[in-house]
């Protein structure tokens, strides 16, 4: 493998937020670049539980913001250059289904 690329992972399948970068190193190796998480807990606590629309709504807040830190972090960004982002994965596994949505958009 020539080019180390470079990958974006966003979590928001529930009560949180996180965004990764990571870059690889070899085909069976990843360096983790950065990682930023935004917990919910305090929000659902008092309702005793995760209600999906407040996560969307809450993941919809600071998404953008988690992004830009993780990209300073990790010295990365989304242009053309050599540590920019080449690929961006995101949880398919969901247990709040309009959550996951909130993270597409951004990207």
């Amino acid at each position: 493998m020539n080019k180390k690329r470079i990958i974006l992972g966003i979590e928001s399948s529930c009560d949180e937020t996180s965004v990764s970068i990571v870059r690889e190193t070899s085909a069976n190796a990843q360096e983790i670049l950065s990682n930023i998480v935004n917990s919910q807990t305090k929000l659902h606590e008092k309702s005793g539980g995760v209600i999906p629309e407040i996560a969307a709504r809450s993941h919809s807040m600071v998404i953008d913001k988690l992004i830009d830190q993780a990209l300073l972090k990790a010295k990365a960004s989304f242009l053309v250059v050599e540590s920019s982002v080449a690929i961006v994965a995101v949880v398919l596994d969901v247990a709040v289904t309009v959550c996951v949505p909130e993270a597409l958009a951004t990207v």
